[in-house]
């Protein structure tokens, strides 16, 4: 007999108190793919919440799940890299037969600020303000076209529409090859580690080789062009990242593609489940809708759609009454941080009234903070009020299907239905 979500949610948080803390390894696929890792969390956050295990898939790491310890780290680039050459930004890595991308994320000062800044431009206020109009637009079209008292799957009419939408935009991309982009995202962090489905580090490879040649075309003709506000043409004009290498120019693009795809496009997703699992929340929008901003940062807090980071430390160093030797994994389990009521009153809680709601660690802090924070936020609160104006009812009529990573969490499936 198939558990229900209830049941399994029990069983798993009964499990995570009950078992050793030395046997805990939060990152274990199956906890984010049944969406039960919080309650491992929830006990390392009250057990041992700066954590060392040794996983079977991606060796000995540190897990860092206090809001207050994780800012320690995220802040604190002169003693925990995120540079590629040290490791890179996530748990997993590459095999040493594979050279790793090369994005700005993935480096360390002065590198990283010089290429961060080339594309810094496309999310400035005025370039905010332009977008503006068009985003409410496609926004209108998509939500007008959503099929009456039959079921979707909102993840592929709506969320992934509308972000591979706005993607092609940031980059001036062939609308009619925007699929791509959404294919591209979806194998730049595929693990077939993880993933058994996913692709092989060949295919995989293969496939972001196909990316590199189909954008190197765009490049070139930009390059020659008069600058324009698209992405790869503010690359191909600043002269810190017009000679970038191969691994530099795939690097980034991966970055920017996955960065402005999957991070908006699963809260979008998971703001509308939470609303549905928490009516209260939907009543309190229905009756005030200029909640829709504070509600943002509290869907943004409440999915984190990117569940983690990782650093590794240059040198000996402490956390949380722990010893960090130099070159260990430490990972900073944004997911935790975003539920830790020492930082957060009510955590554990879906409020869209929440006092400071934007005190969230799910854009990252630091010389690292998300570069599309304030875009991310525009589409989301656009979606919304024009989802108010709409559609006083969305019935979610299934469990979702979640990605089955350690790193993005998102989902491929929710299926819902608007009444007629």
């Amino acid at each position: 007999m198939k558990l229900s979500h209830a049941e399994i949610q029990a069983a798993a948080r009964a499990e995570a108190f009950a078992m050793p803390i030395d046997q805990i390894d939060p990152a274990t696929p199956d906890y984010f793919e049944n969406d039960t890792v919080g309650h491992y969390f929830e006990r390392l956050r009250r057990d041992d919440p700066v954590h060392h295990c040794h996983s079977p898939l991606f060796g000995p790491y540190w897990s860092v799940t206090r809001f207050q310890d994780i800012m320690q780290v995220d802040t604190n680039h002169g003693i925990f890299s995120s540079d590629w050459s040290q490791g890179g930004i996530t748990i997993s890595e590459p095999p040493p037969s594979e050279a790793p991308l090369q994005m700005f994320i993935a480096m360390d000062p002065p590198l990283h600020d010089v290429q961060r800044k080339a594309v810094q431009p496309i999310v400035a206020p005025a370039n905010l303000a332009n977008l503006q109009t068009l985003i409410r637009e496609r926004t209108c079209k998509v939500l007008d076209g959503l099929p009456r008292g039959e079921n979707f799957n909102w993840v592929q009419h709506v969320s992934i529409e509308l972000t591979t939408l706005m993607l092609a935009t940031l980059f001036d991309f062939p609308l009619e090859d925007r699929h791509l982009l959404t294919h591209w995202s979806d194998v730049a962090t595929a693990n077939k580690d993880v993933d058994p489905k996913a692709p092989t580090r060949e295919e995989r490879m293969a496939e972001l080789h196909k990316m590199a040649a189909y954008f190197t075309r765009l490049w070139n003709e930009r390059v020659n062009a008069s600058p324009g506000p698209d992405l790869i043409s503010m690359m191909a004009h600043n002269p810190e990242t017009r000679n970038m290498t191969p691994q530099e120019f795939m690097g980034n693009l991966v970055l920017l593609i996955v960065g402005g795809n999957d991070t908006t496009r699963n809260s979008m997703t998971g703001g509308l489940l939470a609303l549905h699992n928490n009516p209260v929340e939907w009543d309190k929008l229905r009756n005030n809708p200029s909640l829709v901003d504070n509600m943002v940062s509290e869907i943004i807090r409440w999915q984190t759609p990117l569940a983690h980071m990782r650093r590794t430390a240059l040198q000996d160093t402490e956390l949380g009454g722990k010893h960090i030797k130099k070159g260990d994994k430490v990972v900073m389990w944004y997911l935790s941080g975003n539920r830790d009521e020492d930082a957060i009153p009510n955590a554990r809680q879906f409020i869209i009234d929440r006092p400071r709601a934007r005190q969230h660690l799910s854009f990252g802090f630091g010389i690292h903070r998300c570069v599309g924070n304030r875009l991310a936020e525009m589409q989301l609160r656009i979606l919304w009020e024009e989802i108010h104006k709409r559609f006083p009812v969305i019935e979610v009529v299934a469990e979702p299907a979640r990605v089955r990573s350690t790193f993005v969490r998102g989902f491929t499936e929710l299926m819902v239905r608007i009444p007629t």
